[in-house]
C-alpha cells in the first residue's frame, strides 16, 4: 500500500484546492498523510477524515530560529514516517525545509537536492504559463491534483452544487483588499440576488477582523433586506461555517477560501473575481457555480504592485446594466468590462464558459489545455498548430534536467 504525504502550508483557500490531489492517492487504499500549519490542523481534520494530518508552526513565526525550535518534534515523526511519496506544494523556506527530510528521489513538486531548490518539470510549466495569466490553463486545484499518479476524473472531486434551503450567504471580503468589493457596491449587488432569489434570509459572513466592514454593510440595507439579515462576522468557528454554508441556497463572495468550501459542500456559488483573482487559475471547482470575471486590458494584475487606475476593474460591478442581469432582468444591455462564466467540467478538469461577454484569451487557452490534456493522455483533441502555445509550456531543460518522477504516457495513471 502506497504511503504519500502532502505538504500544503499556504492558507485556507488552499487546504481546500489540494483535495483532488488527495482524494487521488487516497484511492484504492492508498495511506494519505497532510501536513498543514497549526491553524488549520483542525479544519483539515474535519475536511478530510481519512487523512492523517499533521501541524507545523509556519503562519506567524517571526524568525527561522523560532520554526525550528517549535517544530523538532513535528519534523522527527514526520521522518520517522517512511513516506514512499512526497508531495511538496509551496515554493517556501519551510516547505523547502520539510521536504529536505526526505530522499529528493521521492519528491514531487518542489525538492531540496545538493543543497539546491528545484522545480518539478510540472512546475516549471507552469512557471511559464503564469508569465501571461490570462491564457493560464489550469486550475489550482487540477494542477495539483494532475501531481498524482493516477488522478480521479473531476466528477468526483465535488459534488454538483444544488439549493439547500438556507437563504443567501454574503462573504464580506477577501484576504487583499483589491479583489473584494467597497460595501456600497457590495450592498447593491447583494440587493439584486435577494430580489432575483424572491426574498430569502441573508448570512452576513466573515472574521472578526472584518467586523467593522459588517456594520457598514448594514448600514446600506433597507427595508426587507434589513429585516432578514443576520450578521454573523466575526461570530463562526470552523465548525459553524461549515454547518452555516452547506445549508445555504447561494454563497455570494470574492475569491476566498469560504468560496472553495461552498463549493467542496455542494453550495452554489456567485463570485466577483477583480484585479488579481483570475476565474481560471482559483475559480470554485465543480458543477453549478457562476464567476463575474471583471476585465480590462491589464487583467489580471499582480497585486503587489500599486494600481496605475484606482481599481478600474471594480466599477463595472455597480453599474446598473450589471445589477439588473444579477437581479435576473435580462435584456440587450450588457456591460462591458465583465464576462459571465459558468463552471464546466472536462477530462482535464474544471473550466468555465462564457455565458455574458466576451472571453478574448479562450482560443490560447484551449490549445494551452489541449496540450496538457495530450501529456496526459486524457483525451483527444484537435491538433494544436500555433507553436507559441507550446513553447510557453515546453523548454529544453524538460528533457535536460532530470525528474523524480516522469510524466505518465497515454492514458492518466500509466506510466
Amino acid at each position: 500500500m502506497q504511503k504519500s504525504l502532502v505538504i500544503q502550508l499556504a492558507r485556507f483557500g488552499d487546504l481546500l484546492q489540494t483535495k483532488r490531489l488527495l482524494l487521488s492517492l487516497g484511492q484504492q487504499g492508498g495511506e494519505v498523510h497532510l501536513c498543514v500549519d497549526t491553524s488549520l490542523a483542525g479544519l483539515a481534520k474535519r475536511l478530510f477524515p481519512d487523512v492523517v494530518v499533521h501541524a507545523v508552526h509556519g503562519h506567524g513565526t517571526a524568525t527561522p530560529g523560532e520554526v525550528l525550535a517549535g517544530n523538532m518534534a513535528a519534523f522527527s515523526d514526520l521522518q520517522a514516517a517512511q513516506f514512499d511519496a512526497v508531495y511538496n506544494l509551496n515554493f517556501s523556506g519551510l516547505n523547502f525545509a520539510i521536504a529536505g527530510l526526505f530522499d529528493p528521489a521521492s519528491v514531487r513538486g518542489y525538492r531540496i537536492e545538493n543543497g539546491q531548490q528545484l522545480k518539478d518539470a510540472w512546475m516549471r510549466k507552469a512557471f511559464r504559463w503564469t508569465r501571461n495569466r490570462r491564457t493560464s490553463p489550469l486550475n489550482l486545484m487540477d494542477f495539483w491534483g494532475l501531481l498524482a499518479p493516477e488522478p480521479i476524473v473531476p466528477e468526483a472531486v465535488n459534488p454538483i452544487a444544488m439549493r439547500k434551503g438556507g437563504g443567501l450567504g454574503i462573504v464580506l471580503a477577501g484576504r487583499n483588499s483589491r479583489r473584494s468589493l467597497p460595501m456600497d457596491m457590495l450592498a447593491a449587488c447583494v440587493l439584486s440576488v435577494f430580489e432575483a432569489h424572491g426574498g430569502p434570509r441573508v448570512t452576513l459572513l466573515g472574521t472578526g477582523a472584518e467586523a467593522q466592514l459588517g456594520h457598514q454593510l448594514l448600514r446600506h440595507f433597507k427595508g426587507p433586506l434589513l429585516q432578514r439579515t443576520e450578521n454573523r462576522v466575526g461570530r463562526t468557528s470552523f465548525d459553524d461555517l461549515i454547518e452555516v454554508v452547506g445549508g445555504l441556497d447561494v454563497l455570494l463572495t470574492p475569491d476566498t477560501g469560504t468560496m472553495h468550501l461552498a463549493a467542496h459542500l455542494g453550495t452554489p456559488v456567485q463570485a466577483f473575481f477583480l484585479s488579481s483573482a483570475w476565474a481560471h487559475e482559483t475559480g470554485p471547482y465543480g458543477l453549478g457555480h457562476r464567476v463575474w470575471q471583471a476585465v480590462q486590458p491589464c487583467s489580471p494584475c499582480l497585486e503587489s504592485r500599486p494600481c496605475p487606475i484606482n481599481v478600474q476593474c471594480r466599477n463595472v460591478f455597480a453599474d446598473p446594466k450589471y445589477l439588473r442581469i444579477l437581479a435576473g432582468r435580462f435584456d440587450d444591455a450588457y456591460p462591458d468590462g465583465v464576462v459571465g462564466l459558468v463552471s464546466m467540467l472536462d477530462a482535464v478538469g474544471v473550466t468555465y464558459m462564457p455565458v455574458f461577454g466576451t472571453d478574448e484569451a479562450s482560443a490560447q487557452r484551449r490549445d494551452q489545455r489541449g496540450l496538457v490534456a495530450e501529456m496526459f493522455g486524457l483525451m483527444d483533441l484537435a491538433p494544436v498548430e500555433e507553436n507559441e502555445v507550446a513553447a510557453s509550456l515546453y523548454a529544453e531543460s524538460d528533457w535536460m534536467l532530470p525528474n523524480p518522477l516522469p510524466f505518465r504516457c497515454g492514458r492518466a495513471g500509466n506510466e
